[in-house]
């Protein structure tokens, strides 16, 4: 089979140079795919990451869409053979010809050429859909928060950014549901992390403080170890637990609250950091931890962000080793 066959190609030795590696970020429309890879690909630079969305591969702009009995949730309008193509190309090395959906306009408009870095960052709708572009990624990641936070979301971004009203965006949501219900949300099975951003049950925030954060790690990957670091008995706002997911497999639940100080985000972070398998100073080309983790706008910053920006980064780089 196609998937498997990827998967033995991919576990071959790997060449000179090697091969990328390969993160996959699933998630709904305006699940804050966006910006989590962007500071994850900062950390790396453009030097050593080439990141891209999969929602490039629309089968038909804006207006011709008016006239299908089906949103871009569904596979059927999208190029999904030829997602599958370019994604097997990146992962063995190879550029590709990527087409361009302009969101602005809603327009398709030149392809660009998009040559596979050290590390690649495919993010959008459906990179988890098939078995094919999932043998793909070494490391696959699902957003998941919840319904109002993301509609609260989709309405401030496709408002100021896309031209659309409030009541087009509000029946828009409505129109996608039964999709989003039969092809988005599947993918979090698919995921070896799934990080859900929302306020604390029970605890009244401050206005302005960032969401927290809960990050499941399944064990279909090796995780940094921090059991040893957290637990419900010393760190009240960061702490690690055992739990089952809703399928019923047990996962570690790893929760930051929004709220929590810097001095206890910065224990998970440096736990992190210092798990890597070779120095952490020769991870990137500077020294310490990236500035840049955890910015959600400018001079904003989210602890829980930042410390799942960091874990996501940490698997990069041991996934190169």
């Amino acid at each position: 089979m196609p998937d498997k066959l990827m998967r033995l190609l991919r576990s071959e030795p790997a060449p000179e140079p090697p091969r990328p590696v390969m993160l996959a970020i699933a998630g709904d429309s305006a699940a804050g795919k966006t910006t989590l890879t962007r500071g994850i690909a900062a950390a790396l630079g453009p030097d050593r990451a080439a990141a891209l969305c999969v929602d490039d591969y629309h089968r038909y702009d804006r207006m011709e869409r008016r006239s299908v009995p089906f949103t871009v949730l569904n596979p059927e309008c999208n190029y999904m053979s030829v997602m599958e193509q370019h994604l097997q190309l990146l992962a063995l090395g190879r550029p590709i010809l990527k087409p361009v959906y302009d969101h602005s306009t809603g327009q398709l408009v030149r392809p660009v050429l998009v040559e596979p870095r050290e590390f690649v960052i495919v993010e959008g709708l459906l990179p988890l859909h098939t078995r094919l572009s999932r043998a793909c990624f070494d490391i696959a990641v699902y957003l998941d928060p919840p319904e109002d936070i993301r509609r609260k979301w989709k309405l401030k971004r496709d408002c100021a950014e896309r031209g659309y009203t409030r009541e087009q965006v509000l029946a828009e949501l409505e129109r996608r549901e039964p999709e989003s219900d039969a092809f988005i949300r599947p993918q979090r099975q698919q995921a070896d992390i799934s990080v859900r951003f929302a306020p604390v049950a029970g605890h009244d925030a401050r206005p302005g403080t960032p969401l927290s954060a809960e990050i499941l790690l399944r064990p279909t990957i090796q995780h940094p170890e921090l059991s040893h670091v957290l637990t419900d008995d010393d760190r009240r706002t960061v702490h690690l637990k055992l739990m089952r997911d809703g399928d019923g497999r047990p996962v570690d639940a790893l929760h930051i609250h929004g709220y929590a100080p810097r001095e206890d985000s910065a224990i998970v972070e440096k736990a992190i950091w210092e798990q890597l398998s070779f120095a952490p100073s020769q991870a990137l080309a500077g020294e310490g931890l990236p500035d840049k983790l955890g910015e959600y706008a400018p001079g904003r910053r989210s602890e829980p962000l930042a410390i799942a920006q960091l874990l996501l980064l940490w698997h990069l780089l041991e996934a190169r080793t």
